[in-house]
């Protein structure tokens, strides 16, 4: 059980800090930036458009399975 907790916390602070490491400094491969703070920020926005639309959706669902009973 603590094993897990400090695996996952040590996890946590290494992608904090490659995240942030990517951002502040200019890293290279092959001639392309390696930026994750902004892929992981286009990841979120895109993950919070898709769970916004399913909550509309299974809302419609709802609203059109009442209207029937």
């Amino acid at each position: 059980m603590k094993q897990n907790l400090l695996l996952g916390l040590v996890l946590l602070i290494g992608v904090i800090f490659i995240a942030w490491a990517s951002s502040a400094y200019s890293w290279t491969l092959f001639g392309r930036d390696l930026n994750f703070m902004h892929s992981a920020w286009i990841f979120l926005k895109g993950a919070v458009f898709w769970l916004v639309t399913m909550i509309a959706f299974l809302l419609i669902v709802l609203g059109i399975n009442d209207l029937r009973e």
